[in-house]
């Protein structure tokens, strides 16, 4: 199975790692699934990382945020994607989101973004909450 991570799934995992997102990444991480990452993909992953009221929770430095971006980038697939759509009208940053999906051939995209999951699916793919994801894991495993 191969899906993609919407940042604040990422994000949570480390401001919560308790929580849904965290259980997602410590799956991933066990190998359970892959993830498609792109490169706009992992550049708003350091940047929510590196926010001021991201930072006061997670309590990580620019370096450490870097060296966790870039495990992030050696576990997964990173893919190019072709074209980005114009899907989602109030947040073309989830346009990158369904673009790194489709080149990377997933089954599904992981978000807590209302604009994606109210989606639903796109082009085959599943938008799922963190929550329902891991639900999915616990029936596959």
């Amino acid at each position: 199975m191969r899906v993609v991570l919407d940042t604040n799934v990422i994000v949570s995992s480390f401001i919560s790692p308790a929580g849904s997102p965290g259980a997602i990444v410590s799956s991933w991480r066990a190998g359970q699934f892959e993830v498609a990452l792109s490169q706009t993909l992992l550049a708003e992953y350091e940047e929510a990382l590196g926010y001021d009221r991201t930072r006061g929770r997670h309590r990580m430095t620019d370096d450490q945020v870097a060296e966790e971006v870039e495990a992030i980038r050696d576990l997964g697939i990173l893919v190019v994607p072709l074209s980005i759509p114009a899907v989602v009208p109030r947040d073309r940053d989830d346009d990158h989101v369904l673009a790194c999906a489709i080149a990377g051939e997933v089954d599904y995209v992981v978000s807590g973004d209302r604009d994606l999951l109210d989606l639903r699916e796109y082009r085959g793919i599943r938008i799922l909450s963190p929550a329902a994801f891991v639900a999915l894991l616990k029936e596959e495993y």
